[in-house]
């Protein structure tokens, strides 16, 4: 283990981190909000930690490891929560406790949007644009930026992508320099953003919220500037806008990437997770629409919206709503908490477990059903025409186990601090999927919860935004053998 190397990488980019600082400052400047102060000097604090940590060791340069790019990954995202919440801390508009603080950035970080604050409509313009903007940069992945700028930090990235990217398959590249195949994500990833907050000024925002919730949308995150979400705006057109990229934020970067370089829209129809992703999509629109009317909860075109924009925000686990679905009929609110364990797809900015992940098990339990028939025949797992390899079986059933236990073990440490059923449930859920949404005390935020109760969300959104294993392999004996 490489540790001087890791501790370079980590004071880097932390540096790194410290300008994102400033943004907010210009923001708060611009709109007089006057509270510029906590984010000068938050990233003064961030920029001397982190040239400290670097400078010891600032000769130390190294191919990083499979083991060091885990490390490095699952380190920087328990940074990257404290370091976060800073300026939260440091602000004198309104008071937060540590674990509040913590909670906010790491729930905008990993792209949860799970809410701490009791209201948003009175926080300062600068804290909307910073609780957007860590969700953007979390969306994609603080990491991969990272790895876009490390022909400067003198180290290979791959170690790095193969730890943070969301997925099954981690060891293929768009393009045959690692560096490049990020700096292409992102700027894919940018143009995505511009294009939604323009279509969301189109279609009847303010500026601002339209700049912010673009950061959000596009990042699957679903932080809003007010405490109805969407819903505050009651339009349509915005609906519509948030639902095309809430979908296209769901769908795997790489077939955006294939796309936009090969100008053709074939490679999407040609992919099978695309192609389930759509289809479980549109089966949660027709179940969600056909409940709503037939319980008179809303008319046939009232039932169709209202079921169009939740199911695609819960399935990419977005989050956003436009009315309180907790209180919708029958198994309605309990279908769409599960329905963000499926999740985008992988590769996408979405959370949950992904839609291949799904597939591939659905299709290994055909195989096993047709094996008892044909004892002796030779039935390989295929997406398409292509067969699988069984490492990939294995891996998929061994992440669905693990899963299964973190989520048991963590709802059962909820319960234990006096939290209901439904609360408890709800509340790891939302986490661990990333949706940060949920039903009972926290349908409408997190407010309610004990300090113990928040670090175990806090701990369910790190594990479910690194998908389990990164944290895991960390308490690992074998992890730390030579």
């Amino acid at each position: 283990m490489n540790f001087l190397v890791v501790q370079r990488i980590l004071g880097l980019l932390l540096m790194i981190f410290s300008l994102t600082m400033l943004p907010p400052v210009g923001v708060s400047l611009y709109f007089d909000d006057g509270n510029w102060v906590p984010f000068i000097d938050a990233f003064v604090a961030l920029l001397v930690v982190g040239f400290l940590v670097w400078l010891p060791v600032r000769k130390r340069i190294r191919e990083l490891r499979v083991r060091d790019g885990f490390l490095v990954v699952a380190l920087f995202w328990v940074v990257l929560g404290g370091a976060g919440a800073a300026p939260l801390l440091l602000s004198r508009q309104f008071e937060m406790s540590f674990t509040d603080a913590i909670f906010e950035a790491v729930s905008g970080f990993t792209t949860t949007g799970a809410i701490i604050f009791p209201s948003l409509e009175n926080l300062p313009i600068s804290v909307h644009y910073y609780r957007a903007q860590i969700e953007w940069l979390g969306g994609i992945g603080i990491v991969v930026l990272a790895v876009a700028l490390l022909p400067m930090l003198g180290v290979g990235g791959m170690q790095l992508l193969r730890a943070e990217t969301p997925g099954p398959v981690k060891d293929s590249k768009l393009t045959p320099r690692i560096t490049e195949t990020a700096k292409a994500l992102w700027i894919i990833y940018v143009a995505i953003t511009a294009a939604c907050a323009i279509a969301y000024w189109l279609a009847g925002m303010p500026a601002f919220d339209a700049i912010t919730h673009s950061f959000t949308t596009v990042s699957t995150g679903g932080n809003s500037t007010h405490d109805a979400s969407l819903g505050h705006f009651d339009r349509w057109s915005i609906e519509v806008v948030a639902i095309v990229f809430m979908f296209i934020g769901g769908v795997n970067f790489s077939l955006h990437f294939l796309a936009w370089r090969h100008r053709r829209v074939g490679d999407y129809l040609r992919d099978p997770e695309f192609g389930m992703y759509v289809r479980i999509l549109a089966l949660s629109i027709l179940l969600y629409t056909v409940v709503l009317w037939l319980a008179d909860h809303a008319g046939s075109t009232q039932a169709f919206r209202l079921a169009l924009f939740h199911a695609t925000s819960m399935q990419t686990t977005s989050g956003f709503v436009t009315e309180n679905f907790s209180a919708w009929p029958g198994a309605l609110p309990v279908i769409l908490v599960l329905s963000a364990f499926i999740g985008g797809c992988a590769g996408s900015t979405s959370g949950g477990m992904k839609v291949v992940r799904w597939l591939l098990m659905w299709k290994q339990g055909q195989r096993e059903v047709a094996q008892l028939v044909h004892p002796s025949a030779e039935l390989p797992v295929k997406l398409g025409a292509k067969p699988i390899d069984k490492r990939v079986i294995d891996a998929v059933w061994g992440f669905f186990a693990v899963y299964v236990a973190a989520f048991a073990v963590l709802m059962i440490l909820l319960l234990a601090t006096g939290e209901d059923q439904v609360t408890a449930f709800s509340a790891i859920a939302a986490c661990m999927t990333n949706s940060g949404t949920g039903l009972g005390e926290v349908a409408q935020n997190f407010t309610s919860l004990t300090d113990t109760g928040k670090w175990i969300c806090i701990l369910a959104m790190l594990l479910g935004r690194l998908e389990v294993f990164p944290l895991l392999v960390l308490v690992s004996p074998m992890f730390w053998r030579k």
